[in-house]
């Protein structure tokens, strides 16, 4: 919907409430189950790096996890068989199509091995939102760096599980940008020395330059305090990486809460549902999980199955796997729900 036909449907203060979609109310779309699997490839990547002594090849194995992903949509991943097991893949309402992004589709189509970049130009802002996991996978994994290797690892790693399925650089290095933002946040950092630290990042990548320039527009917009919904016009409509971010994270900027934040960035005339997703990943970060309004919460579909999934990537670390840790049946569980492959 534009925002004059948002307006026109839930009032002039726009939508601020859950509506129906797919027959429900509190309805995820593609943009949360790709995130979901994002997660369970980087926990598996884990799995194997441990039991490998840290040789585990991530990009390689998130490939896999969104191999059972396209499965999950009734598509043939391009890389032949894959392996169906763990947790996540078992849940029978991850197997519905929530308008999933042409580009992804048919980039793991072709996909011929794990792990390689598509073969395409794609620079849409679904290479973004599914990579927060990244974000919070760094900042546990990497607590012992520096803000500055760590964020650069998520970025760097952000980028290339993008580039699974978006070639253009710019759909690359948001999502990289966006996946470093997140680190900082969850280590503490202040969303306005983030844009500061990740835009000095980005300057180091061929192809940076509408990241930056998106980045550079959204602070403008958002230190001038909480914009008007027609003022994210500026931005673009969200359609592509580098705009969905600018919108994400201008919201995030000028909000002084979760809800406020997220509310102003699902009203307008683009991607609502993408650049909320971002704006909320970020808000999230900044403020917990106890700043989400416990009525968004309540009649979330799979609820526990994001819950679950946020407690293990804020967790791995501690499982007792590996190399030099005793057998256990802690340690078989976590193996069992998180095959290293």
């Amino acid at each position: 919907m534009s925002l004059a036909e948002i307006r026109e449907t839930f009032g002039r203060s726009g939508i601020t409430e859950f509506t129906t979609a797919f027959e429900r109310k509190g309805a995820i779309t593609d943009d949360t189950q790709l995130s979901l699997f994002s997660a369970e490839g980087l926990l598996r990547a884990h799995v194997a790096g441990v039991a490998q002594n840290g040789a585990g090849a991530v990009a390689a194995i998130v490939a896999n996890a969104y191999a059972r992903w396209l499965a999950t949509q009734g598509r043939k991943p391009g890389i032949g068989e894959f392996d169906r097991d763990g947790w996540l893949f078992s849940i029978r309402e991850m197997h519905v199509q929530r308008v999933p992004s042409a580009s992804c589709l048919s980039a793991l189509e072709q996909m011929t091995e794990p792990g390689e970049r598509a073969r395409n130009e794609s620079k849409g802002c679904s290479s973004v939102i599914r990579s927060a996991p990244v974000g919070l996978w760094c900042a546990r994994l990497d607590d012992g760096l520096s803000l500055e290797r760590a964020a650069r690892h998520a970025l760097e790693l952000g980028a290339e599980m993008a580039g699974l399925t978006h070639g253009h650089p710019t759909g690359r290095l948001a999502a990289g940008a966006f996946a470093a933002l997140v680190l900082l946040l969850a280590r503490g950092t202040p969303l306005p020395d983030a844009i500061a630290r990740v835009k000095t990042l980005l300057v180091r990548y061929p192809g940076h330059s509408e990241t930056l320039s998106a980045l550079v527009r959204a602070e403008t917009l958002g230190r001038r305090g909480l914009p008007r919904a027609e003022a994210l016009s500026e931005l673009g409509e969200g359609w592509m990486a580098d705009e969905a971010l600018a919108i994400g994270v201008s919201c995030a900027l000028a909000a002084p809460d979760f809800e406020t934040g997220v509310r102003l960035a699902v009203n307008h005339d683009g991607d609502s549902d993408s650049t909320a997703a971002i704006a909320g990943h970020l808000l999230g970060a900044m403020h917990g999980a106890d700043a989400i309004p416990k009525r968004w919460t309540i009649s979330l579909e799979l609820r526990r199955v994001i819950v679950e999934m946020a407690d293990d990537l804020a967790t791995f670390p501690e499982w007792p796997i590996g190399e030099f840790m005793p057998e256990s049946e802690e340690g078989d569980y976590w193996k069992r729900r998180y095959p290293g492959r």
